[in-house]
């Protein structure tokens, strides 16, 4: 009965969330709440439990990654990159986007996704109120592109790191396994691109010529400032790569990155927590709950077994089927928490398929489906609540449905792509 209960307010939330009658994160605090009241879970479950409760690493992350983000939009470096990047692209939006495309799939593969809009997101701001262009469609494609190029490596999606840790799979393991296939998906993602957001491609000669003549290094405001940043940037991305060597958790590295970086410098505290989407953690914390609470009550659990009993025992077909069923899932709950509750199901596949040797298969298709899945709506990955979240406070807001019209298609293509990538080179 309580899982029944669980299901219903997960689907009333989820509701509320997708239709905007009321705002995400009332509507995620009001779940978990609910969830609290008709103990589907409980306070131990929801706030120290690894597996059903809120993940404090991924919170953590964020918090400290905006205030750092916070010190650094105050050096100007913002408005650099995004005279740079105008510049380059020559006022040309289509070109502007691709570029910023390719610098967000790359930077997520050697940092994280999350890091990656955090740092993203304002320069896409100021280079599009320069151009005279809506900001809401390149946070939309930084946000999916994010998605895809931290599915290239270990480090690049959180999902990746439980499914590493769980499997005993090495950075080199990903790069060998999954980085192929994501180099061909962000070629034809671009691609995409160019259709799908075809009709905000307004080319202003005037603005174009505008930007051309400025001086992006005029735009520094502080450049000690920006030293420093940068300087404690680079120890924190550094630390990001060396995660299996130094066993330091992201957001362990992260609060500490901010911590010294509030210390070394004369930003005030107020100021330097002034960037915090505090509304965003809150919805985290929410939408943690609820999950964790379908955890608890054996309802995500009891889909994946069905799903993986439903293949009787052929590789070929439980490779196929876990790889849409993690897709189709991410896309509802995020990819975070349905990873941890099926890593320890796929593991048991894989012993069951022989072991080590063609069954890690169910590994990569478990990996690309859940991270690729993630954007199939605005809620499917932490990437792109976080984007929304910025959006919002600046006054750009993007609708669970704008997000998800675009992020269904894109979805759909690159799982399919996937299909003949893991037929072939393992099947």
């Amino acid at each position: 009965m309580t899982a029944w209960l669980a299901v219903a307010v997960f689907l009333a939330a989820y509701a509320l969330i997708a239709t905007e009658k009321i705002h995400r994160v009332a509507a995620a605090l009001g779940g978990a709440g609910i969830m609290l009241l008709i103990h589907a879970t409980d306070a131990g479950a929801a706030f120290f439990d690894e597996h059903t409760g809120i993940d404090w690493n991924v919170v953590f992350l964020l918090l400290g990654m905006m205030v750092i983000v916070g010190v650094l939009k105050q050096t100007g470096i913002f408005e650099y990159l995004a005279i740079w990047a105008a510049k380059r692209a020559k006022g040309h939006p289509y070109r502007l986007m691709v570029l910023l495309v390719v610098i967000t799939a790359v930077a997520s593969a050697l940092l994280d996704n999350v890091t990656t809009v955090l740092l993203i997101a304002p320069v896409t701001f100021l280079v599009c109120e320069r151009l005279a262009l809506p900001a809401a469609p390149f946070l939309i494609v930084e946000a999916m592109a994010s998605n895809i190029g931290g599915a290239a490596t270990l480090v690049g999606d959180p999902p990746n790191i439980i499914i590493a840790s769980r499997a005993g799979l090495s950075f080199n393991d990903f790069l060998i396994h999954m980085a192929p296939l994501v180099v061909v998906l962000m070629i034809v993602f671009i691609g995409m691109c160019r259709i799908l957001f075809r009709k905000y491609f307004r080319y202003d000669p005037d603005r174009a010529a505008e930007v051309m003549a400025l001086n992006e290094r005029e735009a520094i405001a502080d450049p000690r400032l920006l030293w420093q940043s940068l300087a404690v940037l680079a120890l924190v991305m550094v630390a990001f790569v060396l995660h299996p060597v130094l066993h330091y958790e992201p957001s362990v590295v992260a609060i500490l990155g901010a911590g010294i970086l509030v210390a070394v410098t004369k930003v005030t505290t107020q100021n330097a927590i002034a960037e915090v989407e505090w509304p965003t953690l809150v919805f985290f914390a929410g939408l943690f709950v609820m999950v964790g609470a379908l955890v608890e009550t054996g309802v995500i659990g009891q889909i994946s077994q069905a799903a993986a009993a439903a293949t009787q025992g052929q590789l070929g077909l439980t490779t196929m089927g876990l790889l849409w069923a993690s897709a189709g899932l991410s896309a509802i709950v995020d990819n975070i928490p349905y990873v941890a509750t099926m890593s320890p199901i796929v593991a048991e596949l894989v012993q069951g398929n022989g072991g080590n040797g063609p069954a890690q298969v169910l590994w990569w298709a478990l990996a690309f489906g859940a991270d690729l899945g993630g954007n199939a709506t605005a809620v499917g990955a932490a990437a792109n609540v976080v984007i929304l979240g910025i959006a919002a406070r600046n006054g750009t807001p993007i609708s669970f449905w704008q997000f998800t019209r675009y992020g269904l298609v894109v979805t759909v293509v690159t799982i399919a792509l996937c299909v003949p990538y893991l037929w072939l080179r393992y099947l």
